[in-house]
């Protein structure tokens, strides 16, 4: 009998078997390269506030970090520092982004500073937070704005907050200022400039808060913070532990 095989739309069985190979274009390729170039690290954001000794000139400070960043990245080449620094009349706040040695030897870096020299232009550094393997960078480059003309306040109303209601004041305004950044400052630009107190005068964190911060017991310094990092972790073994549990009469 002649056995007629009727069409089937299922392909041979080994077909399913077969690697695919997937489909890319230009774009995909340019974003895998960017992802791997980020990648080589893990990548951490610092929030810095402190006070400027009277008198100091503003440029110093960021001629100090400037010479701090290109000593620093020849021992950690490729591990580029992004993040803003605005300079106020008697303080700073300072956003850093980079792998966590890069940051650990900036904040060493003070602290040798500190000890060699009392009266070091920068005082009073305290560390706001840390955050840990981010995503990706807010800042493109690291920037830097004078903030030129002071702000008035009639009311200091940080005396009327607490700790927390201050740091989320402080945290809802830095990250806002940050993506206005983000996508206003063109890549390769030199920054904001001078003037952000006129392009953007609702996101300036007003120094009476980094003044607040600066005198909070509960943030720690670059050294107490160093101190932590480096101290071990005291583990206990299942073999130490002597069960039941010993008991004196």
């Amino acid at each position: 009998m002649a056995h007629t095989r009727k069409g089937s739309k299922k392909g041979h069985p080994l077909d399913s078997l077969t690697p695919q190979v997937p489909r890319s274009n230009y774009l995909h390729l340019q974003e895998e390269k960017q992802r791997l170039q980020m990648k080589k690290f893990l990548l951490d954001r610092i929030f810095l506030v402190a006070s400027i000794q009277e008198n100091v000139d503003k440029e110093a400070i960021s001629d100090y970090y400037e010479q701090a960043f290109q000593t620093i990245l020849k021992y950690h080449v490729g591990e580029g520092v992004t993040g803003l620094l605005l300079i106020y009349p008697t303080s700073l706040l300072h956003i850093l982004e980079s792998s966590n040695g890069t940051l650990l030897r900036i904040l060493l870096d003070y602290v040798n500073h500190v000890k060699n020299d009392e009266e070091f232009l920068i005082q009073n550094v305290k560390i706001v937070t840390v955050s840990h393997d981010i995503p990706t960078r807010i800042f493109q480059h690291w920037h830097i704005s004078i903030v030129k003309v002071p702000v008035i306040y009639l009311d200091d109303v940080t005396q009327s907050l607490s700790l927390n209601e201050v740091l989320t004041d402080f945290l809802t305004l830095t990250h806002k200022l940050g993506i206005y950044l983000f996508k206003t400052v063109k890549v390769g630009a030199k920054g904001p400039g001078d003037n952000l107190h006129l392009v953007a005068p609702d996101l300036l964190l007003p120094e009476q808060i980094i003044k607040y911060l600066c005198r909070a017991e509960e943030l720690v310094d670059p050294e107490t913070f160093l101190n932590m990092y480096s101290k071990p972790i005291h583990v206990t073994f299942d073999s130490e532990v002597v069960w039941p549990a010993p008991s004196h009469f």
